[in-house]
């Protein structure tokens, strides 16, 4: 973590902090638990996000925002990292376009088809499965696997 920099666990008075940061990035904001975020603070001002949804029998990782301003400077992979070295279950995340889908291969995320989804994820990826079908949305669903990552050796 850059000096100044903090990562800790979201608490109930971020919720509206972390709303505009997913808002600005024109991620989905229906599903947004303050208990299950963390955020990233430079001088007690909320600058990053990223959340780990805990579902049956795996984790999804989404929500991941840095604000525009401070964006290519590495804040976003420090966010990643984090919540994968947190997650306790098989972590899965969704995202569109293959720029994203490169961006999180580089630490150990792989493609997966609809069928190789735990029950409880498929029932959630569903209406995306059948946007990127249909009307060939460019979604891409992918599945955390240790050793394969850019640091993997």
């Amino acid at each position: 973590m850059p000096p100044g920099y903090t990562l800790r666990p979201a608490c109930a008075e971020d919720i509206g902090t972390i709303r505009k940061l997913v808002l600005s990035a024109l991620l989905d904001p229906t599903q947004l638990r303050w208990s299950q975020f963390w955020v990233m603070e430079q001088e007690g001002k909320i600058i990053a996000c990223g959340q780990l949804r805990n579902f049956p029998d795996a984790q999804e990782l989404g929500s991941v925002v840095v604000v525009s301003a401070l964006r290519g400077q590495g804040l976003g992979s420090q966010m990643v990292q984090h919540l994968v070295e947190q997650a306790t279950k098989p972590l899965y995340l969704e995202c569109l376009g293959q720029r994203l889908a490169r961006f999180y291969a580089q630490f150990g995320f792989v493609p997966v088809s609809w069928q190789e989804l735990p029950p409880s994820l498929k029932r959630k990826f569903g209406l995306s499965a059948l946007a990127a079908r249909v009307l060939r949305v460019p979604v891409n669903v992918m599945q955390y696997r240790k050793g394969t990552g850019a640091d993997s050796c």
